[in-house]
């Protein structure tokens, strides 16, 4: 994919960005042989290099410490442990497990940072999109739609962790950038509704071979219906159903079906399955090797820290021994034929002769779908920060589900939410359940464990309270992450912080 092959070119893009907001009038000469944002985006091959570092930002996981969505919410989830060398390992990941965050312990920092160098890049190609003159009207409507997905992508992500964020739809001039204030949710949906509404229209139905990666209209479509379902406004339903519809029924347009295989979904040599509609990927082609530059990477760290620690054995490779499945979720799936694709037992592992060290909070269970396979251990770079192993980001089970549930809270079209839960569950050889709400989230618990939505649905289906009330989780304050305490001090308060943190 294209997108592994300019890194080189983000790097020049984040220098251009130092440059230009430098204040020093013996620093302002006008560059020689020099790429800066004032001289770049010249043609279609340059703004389409400024579309891929909007597009890298996806892949990040290690912006201002270790924040890999998937496996830091299966931590905040009833579905595994933060895990580790100790609690001290990663103290931010087991705060967030145990939902005593504050102000300056957590996630917060990587994930708020990720997620707003992603909107400016993409408010950046938006605005250069808008003033060039050399690009071909296709290019620029395609490239536009790209860019107001992915900004609705990042914050869609930021409204969900943090609840009240700024929404900043331009590039901000340097002395506006501590005083903007925060916006409701409701402000934030709106503008990530919008995005995906303007972006939809103008992507293509599929994706070539060679551009693999790349937003379709099929995943706009897709991410729109999730908003939309996400928000609990009955009033939206209709709208995510119908989307949901148009990406689920048989003969979509844009080629997307259930694999009959289960496990095949998750082979890394099977990326961009039929039944993926959004995926980021992951390579060791950058063969990187700079711990001081985690990001500089593009291979998938989650996957070193899920493997067994000090592992020796077959199939896999040692791991760092984060986050260990829970015995509700083992005893859950225990008799379930995803078990086997999803779960690794560490102790049948140890009987076959195996061996690895148990750590922090160790049940002998690990995540199996995203794990270090020794097939696919680098063998450039640093291996830990070269996994090749793609995260799935929304495939074509989970968007069945969400129809489902759509209908259910609708009361419409009872025959077509069972078929739908019943196509799930008869992939692996399961009869069918009634389409009521409780099976089809216990479905989604077992069908997309550790992909990154347990959390999410505990908290928009009410179930969190109960579920994880235990381990520390709060109404009213648990629902969202702390604000990073330097950006309320940066502002000088005009950040507030979230209810309930300190």
């Amino acid at each position: 994919m294209k997108i592994r092959h300019i890194k080189y070119s983000i790097a020049i893009l984040v220098i251009m960005q130092l440059t230009v907001s430098c204040k020093k009038d013996f620093l302002e000469l006008v560059p020689k042989g020099t790429a800066t944002e004032e001289n770049f985006y010249r043609n279609e091959t340059e703004v389409y290099q400024g579309l891929i570092s909007v597009y890298d930002v996806m892949q990040w996981g290690t912006t201002g410490g270790y924040t890999m969505k998937q496996p830091l919410l299966s931590a905040a989830s009833d579905d595994c442990f933060a895990g580790g060398s100790n609690a001290s390992d990663q103290p931010g990941w087991v705060a967030y497990d145990n939902f005593n965050m504050d102000s300056r312990l957590g996630p917060q920092v990587g994930l708020w940072s990720k997620n707003f160098t992603g909107v400016n890049r993409a408010n950046i190609i938006l605005e250069k999109i808008a003033k060039a003159t050399t690009l071909s009207a296709g290019f620029k409507t395609r490239v536009t739609a790209e860019a107001k997905f992915l900004r609705a992508y990042f914050y869609f992500d930021l409204v969900r962790f943090f609840g009240n964020v700024p929404l900043i739809t331009a590039t901000i001039p340097t002395g506006e950038l501590y005083t903007q204030t925060q916006s409701a949710p409701a402000a934030i949906y709106a503008q990530v509704e919008k995005d995906l509404r303007e972006a939809y229209p103008s992507l293509p139905t599929t994706i070539a071979t060679n551009e693999k990666g790349r937003i379709s209209m099929g995943a706009a479509k897709a991410l729109l219906a999730k908003v939309l379902l996400y928000q609990n406004d009955n009033a939206k339903l209709q709208e995510a159903a119908t989307l949901f519809n148009d990406i689920n029924k048989v003969g979509n347009p844009y080629g997307y079906s259930l694999l009959p295989n289960y496990a095949d979904i998750f082979r890394p040599d099977n990326k961009f399955n039929a039944e993926v509609i959004l995926e980021i990927p992951h390579s060791n082609l950058a063969a990187w090797g700079d711990w001081g530059w985690v990001n500089g990477g593009e291979g998938n760290v989650g996957t070193q820290f899920v493997g067994m620690d000090s592992y020796n054995g077959d199939t896999y490779s040692a791991g760092w021994g984060f986050c260990p499945v829970t015995l509700s979720l083992v005893n859950a799936m225990k008799t379930d034929p995803r078990f086997a694709t999803s779960i690794i037992d560490g102790a049948a592992l140890k009987a076959a002769g195996a061996t690895y060290n148990g750590r922090y909070q160790n049940t002998d269970y690990f995540i199996k779908k995203y794990a270090p396979l020794k097939a696919y251990r680098s063998n450039s770079g640093t291996a830990e920060l070269n996994w090749p192993i793609d995260e799935i980001e929304m495939r074509l089970a989970d968007t069945y589900l969400m129809e489902a549930e759509a209908l259910v809270r609708l009361n419409s079209d009872p025959t077509r939410a069972l078929s739908l839960l019943t196509a799930v569950r008869a992939r692996v050889g399961l009869p069918a359940v009634p389409a009521t709400l409780d099976n089809i989230f216990n479905e989604r618990r077992l069908e997309l464990a550790f992909e990154g939505h347990r959390f999410f649905d505990l908290v928009r289906s009410g179930r969190a309270v109960t579920v994880l009330g235990p381990v520390g989780y709060k109404a009213g304050k648990s629902e969202f992450i702390p604000i990073p305490q330097q950006e309320i001090d940066l502002t000088k308060g005009v950040i507030k912080q979230n209810p309930g943190y300190n």
